[in-house]
């Protein structure tokens, strides 16, 4: 059943969200909480703006292409799709900008959930890591050549 998974998964991302505003923790070592569990930290004022159609590079060969809207808070909805799979997917709720960090989750249409984390690079590039929520060993990096 997908609900109470994507319940919990919006928590999870708001709460890695939260904590890396607060410097209280890493992409890598962020652990998941209980849906609804409320959090004590304020985001930070997002350091950019991630809305556009952009395009990220995965280390394995994959390129994403994002289609997103940012909200004042940095809450990300849009959409992406993948090369050279052709797989599309959804922006799922709690993807956020959090001053200069990056968070979010596609629910692609395979099935499978792929968490984005990043940052803001001193270029204005922005950088990071994915990995497979159902499969956390399937990981790659990724980056942008676009500024933002």
């Amino acid at each position: 059943m997908k609900l109470p998974y994507r319940i919990g998964l919006t928590a999870s991302v708001l709460a890695l969200a939260s904590s890396l505003a607060a410097g209280t923790a890493s992409a890598a070592t962020a652990a998941p909480v209980k849906a609804g569990a409320a959090t004590a930290t304020a985001a930070a004022a997002p350091a950019f703006n991630a809305a556009g159609t952009w395009t990220l590079n995965q280390s394995n060969g994959y390129t994403v292409t994002l289609t997103l809207t940012q909200d004042s808070a940095g809450n990300l909805y849009g959409y992406a799709a993948s090369a050279p799979d052709g797989l599309s997917g959804r922006i799922e709720d709690g993807s956020m900008v959090n001053g200069t960090s990056i968070v979010f989750v596609i629910g692609w249409s395979s099935g499978i959930w792929g968490k984005y984390t990043g940052s803001l690079n001193a270029d204005r590039t922005l950088s990071g890591n994915t990995e497979a929520i159902q499969h956390p060993w399937v990981q790659a990096t990724w980056n942008t050549f676009q500024t933002f």
